[in-house]
């Protein structure tokens, strides 16, 4: 068993990141692991690049990819003060496959590689590691809102069967674990072998 803690909290707000920050750091005295998983994906009607309103855009953008930003910046502090820390993104599948009527989604799950990336040069010299994992089309609330699961081709995906939230874990914990000291600003797909890269 372990201890938890709710927030709630705007990613895409810099205040409510360094609040979360601030409020696990009051509860717990250290910051060690931060997932940056929160994304708009819910809710996204698909339609060509012409039809999605700039809105949309900046909105899909901000949470998805400024989200994750000002999240590790907030958590910096912390991390740098230790020691040591651990990071891991969610990216996607989509980013190495591409998804018709998507592209802001796409686009911003290709913008969360660049970042684990480019913050895995600035974060190595404080130990911290940061990487990021990319699911495939995974069996959850939000896609299903999206697309009928029961109807998705698992003849294209290697290991024939729709992803489960649960098989994002092992990857998620081992990236946050101890055992992965020396891997940083990569990006795992874990998708059952649809996408191989």
């Amino acid at each position: 068993g372990g201890v938890a803690k709710a927030f709630q909290a705007d990613v895409s707000i810099e205040k409510d990141a360094i609040k979360i920050a601030e409020e696990t750091f009051r509860v717990f005295g250290r910051i060690d692991i931060l997932v940056n998983c929160a994304a708009i994906y819910d809710g996204l009607v698909r339609k060509s690049f012409t039809e999605i309103d700039p809105n949309e855009w900046d909105q899909v953008m901000a949470v998805n990819v400024k989200g994750p930003w000002l999240c590790t910046r907030a958590v910096f502090p912390y991390m740098k003060q230790q020691g040591k820390g651990k990071i891991v993104n969610l990216s996607s599948e989509v980013f190495f496959t591409g998804s018709h009527g998507f592209i802001h989604y796409v686009s911003s799950k290709g913008g969360v590689v660049g970042l684990t990336r480019a913050l895995a040069i600035e974060l190595g010299p404080h130990n911290i590691n940061i990487n990021a994992v990319a699911p495939g089309f995974t069996d959850t609330e939000a896609s299903r809102h999206i697309a009928d699961v029961t109807k998705y081709d698992v003849s294209k995906t290697p290991l024939r069967r729709l992803e489960q939230p649960n098989d994002l874990l092992g990857a998620v914990i081992f990236l946050a674990s101890d055992e992965s000291d020396f891997i940083t600003g990569q990006t795992i797909l874990v998708d059952g072998g649809r996408a191989m890269h």
